[in-house]
């Protein structure tokens, strides 16, 4: 009988070990992600510095800026909402620096009642401190850009600056000088970054309790047909 045994019990071992350092994995990759997150907010509220002159969405995700310039025609609107303030947009409006450079600057939010009666006046001279943001806004199910009535359903950077013929960089602003008249600015507080490391370490470990109690079950039933 015991003999019979050993096969089914190392193979338990080595599936339940192999599960059980899956999750331990998985923990250490959430305690990665944490310190990055944390670094990350940290970056949010540090002194602003230039625009980099190669931006990168991985090396300069929320990095504070100060730019002047002027605002130019363009804008798309991109639904919305707000708690205290319900339905309504984020205002993108294309910008062109002191240096040439047409980027794109998120100017806030702007309640659905006031879109009708927005009058974003002539370009005038402008000085923005925000932070760089590449949203992760957009899947699958997200409705494509409504031309008709200027709509985005979601910050999709790329579609945004062919849209607006910008570099494909976006400005969160945080404050201007001066400031928008009816617009709310909407600054970036903290970061938002999927961690599912911790959800998939409880799955693991789950699944190690699962192979542990089924290899228990497995050579108690051997033992019992034995007796």
């Amino acid at each position: 009988m015991l003999r019979r045994m050993i096969i089914p019990a190392l193979f338990g071992m080595l599936g339940t070990a192999i599960l059980v350092s899956l999750g331990l994995w998985q923990l250490d990759r959430a305690g990665q992600k944490a310190a990055l997150i944390s670094e990350m907010e940290m970056r949010i509220f540090e002194p602003p510095s230039e625009l980099p002159a190669m931006p990168e969405a991985e090396a300069h995700r929320y990095l504070p800026v100060q730019t002047e310039g002027y605002f130019l025609p363009g804008h798309v609107f991109v639904l919305s909402a707000q708690k205290a303030q319900g339905p309504g947009f984020h205002l993108v409006q294309a910008f062109e620096t002191l240096e040439g450079r047409r980027i794109l600057v998120e100017r806030g939010f702007l309640p659905e009642v006031a879109r009708a009666g927005l009058d974003l006046g002539e370009s005038h001279d402008a000085r923005l401190i925000g932070n760089l943001h590449w949203p992760r806004d957009i899947n699958r199910h997200t409705p494509p850009y409504d031309a008709t009535r200027n709509l985005a359903f979601g910050r999709d950077v790329d579609q945004m600056a062919a849209l607006l013929d910008t570099e494909p960089l976006l400005l969160v602003l945080r404050a201007s000088d001066p400031a928008a008249g009816g617009i709310t600015p909407v600054p970036v507080y903290q970061v938002s970054i999927p961690d599912p490391h911790l959800g998939y370490a409880v799955q693991w470990f789950l699944m190690a309790m699962a192979w542990a109690g089924m290899t228990v079950f497995f050579l108690w039933r051997i033992r019992t047909r034995r007796d």
